[in-house]
């Protein structure tokens, strides 16, 4: 399979044999896997406190003569802390024991979960090439809502790396056919839950991945553009290429860099 290389003014200049990284079978169980493996390590590990619930000076008798305790008040007898106590009349509350009303948790979340998730080595490859090979598909872009021209999939000459500035980067995007693209990723609204408090309050979506290189302009030119990532070949993941474990990114590929998977025989 050929593709063409465009330049910065969407003029063909060459056509390029896509590296066999692309012609993987396009597995969701695996892509699916690989995705939430990443996700698990960003996870932040909470827990509740191992004193928690028992820091209280509790008591419970089995004798039914004992001073201070609750037998014969017609309550439970249960571990109890006194609140107060006015001669012989005391005022206990549950305390310690779970399932009382002032008691502990009887399996609270514990601090020490680990929460990554492995994979084998074999299968995130596969995950990756299985992506790659989703990106080259119109169908699959389009399903994920992407705006996509009429010669999509193509690959950009290698000048596009070295734009160093965003506006640059922008009409450029456009005239390679993707204007529409930038106003849909462009939208973002506010989340409908809790997560409004606490840091994430606008639900943003994902526009056109940039996979180049090396360490360049682009890298920063384009990461205020909305929607957008720029990611050097070699970093490139299966959470990039399928977010949310759909996959089918619009992703457009340097010509460098696809020369890149090819003499370093990445993913492999």
């Amino acid at each position: 399979m050929d593709l063409a290389i465009y330049n910065l003014t969407k003029t063909e200049t060459n056509r390029k044999k896509v590296p066999e990284q692309f012609s993987e079978l396009i597995r969701p169980d695996i892509i699916k896997k690989a995705v939430f493996a990443i996700r698990s390590h960003k996870r932040q590990p909470y827990g509740a406190s191992p004193e928690a619930g028992k820091r209280h000076s509790t008591n419970i008798s089995r004798r039914r003569n004992n001073y201070k305790t609750s037998y014969g008040h017609g309550i439970s007898r249960v571990p109890r802390k006194i609140l107060s106590h006015r001669g012989e009349r005391f005022n206990w509350v549950g305390a310690f024991a779970p399932g009382t009303v002032g008691g502990r948790r009887a399996h609270p979340p514990k601090a020490d979960k680990i929460w990554d998730e492995k994979i084998n080595k074999k299968e995130r490859r596969k995950a990756i090439r299985s992506a790659l090979a989703a990106t080259l598909v119109p169908q699959l872009v389009e399903e994920r809502g992407h705006k996509i021209p009429k010669e999509y999939p193509f690959f950009i000459e290698n000048k596009f790396e070295s734009l160093d500035k965003t506006s640059d980067v922008k009409k450029t995007l456009e005239k390679l056919g993707f204007e529409d693209e930038l106003k849909r990723s462009s939208v973002k609204k506010i989340r409908a839950g809790k997560g409004k408090m606490r840091g994430r309050k606008y639900k943003k979506r994902k526009g056109p991945l940039l996979v180049v290189s090396e360490d360049c302009k682009l890298l920063k030119s384009a990461s205020n553009i909305p929607g957008v990532d720029v990611v050097v070949i070699n970093k490139v993941n299966a959470e990039l290429l399928a977010p949310g474990t759909q996959a089918g990114r619009l992703t457009l590929f340097t010509e460098a860099a696809i020369d890149k998977i090819e003499k370093e025989n990445l993913f492999m």
